[in-house]
């Protein structure tokens, strides 16, 4: 047996140990191979065609960021209009207040208003008529006590529905990040799986991954900036109520040195 059949047998024996499909790709041109490992790739690398290939758990944690994100939009909208009309209101009683100085006329004005100043004017005027007259040394502080508590339920009110933005703003960032790293879990067992560290490859998985850290920044963000701009907006609406209790308390501080100013109704 001559020199080149050894060489031939070989290299025949070499051959029949590598796969079929790695032995065609091998022998595949260079624009060819590029090709083929083009076509394993996904086709649409948008939000939306990442969003679509990602797996059921990412899809979920994307759903739920995004379901966070409306109710985000959807209490800073619905606050802001209780908010202002809320304001304006308590503006106009206030003015009202300060113009009349008699409790008897702010009552008789407020009616059944279920605004929060006219109910500070309502339990004023119920804390005179349930005393019948007998103006002692404790009925400005027992009006004081009814008008902190009718303070302190409409501030519980105005405030209701703000919590949830500061628990999306906490928990955003993170539900995120558990989706991320589901994700890159995922990409990491793909590569193992393919047997390539080819970055065009590894890539589209990672860049689903990544998606979801950045919904979640899209979510928390919002609601942490529109949580301090409520939080301001009521601190502001809350001085205002105390603005109006103060005034009552002049009112009965007067009422209580002249008795004919006392409302119709405490009198009966």
């Amino acid at each position: 047996m001559t020199h080149i059949d050894l060489k031939w047998r070989r290299g025949a024996r070499w051959c029949s140990a590598i796969p079929i499909p790695l032995l065609a790709l091998a022998l595949l041109p260079g624009p060819a191979l590029a090709q083929a490992s083009s076509s394993l790739l996904p086709k649409d690398l948008s939000p939306w065609g990442m969003f679509m290939s990602a797996d059921i758990v990412v899809k979920a944690v994307m759903i739920g960021l995004a379901f966070a994100s409306l109710v985000t939009w959807t209490v800073w909208l619905a606050k802001t209009i209780e908010l202002a009309t809320a304001t304006r209101i308590a503006q106009r009683r206030l003015r009202s207040l300060e113009e009349s100085g008699n409790l008897a006329e702010a009552w008789r004005a407020s009616g059944d208003a279920p605004d929060a100043v006219a109910q500070l004017i309502r339990s004023a005027a119920q804390e005179i008529d349930l005393s019948k007259g007998l103006l002692d040394d404790d009925f400005k502080e027992r009006v004081a006590l009814r008008l902190e508590r009718v303070e302190a339920a409409s501030a519980r009110q105005i405030s209701s529905g703000t919590g949830i933005l500061a628990t999306i703003g906490a928990t955003a960032p993170f539900v995120g990040l558990f989706g991320t790293v589901w994700g890159i879990m995922n990409a990491f067992i793909g590569i193992s799986k393919s047997q390539t560290t080819n970055l065009a490859v590894v890539a589209p998985g990672i860049a689903e991954a990544l998606l979801t850290t950045a919904i979640g920044l899209l979510a928390a963000i919002p609601a942490v900036v529109i949580y301090n701009h409520l939080a301001r907006v009521i601190g502001g609406y809350r001085a205002r109520l105390t603005d109006a209790s103060a005034q009552l308390l002049m009112i009965v501080s007067r009422t209580y040195l002249n008795k004919s100013s006392v409302p119709a109704r405490a009198a009966e």
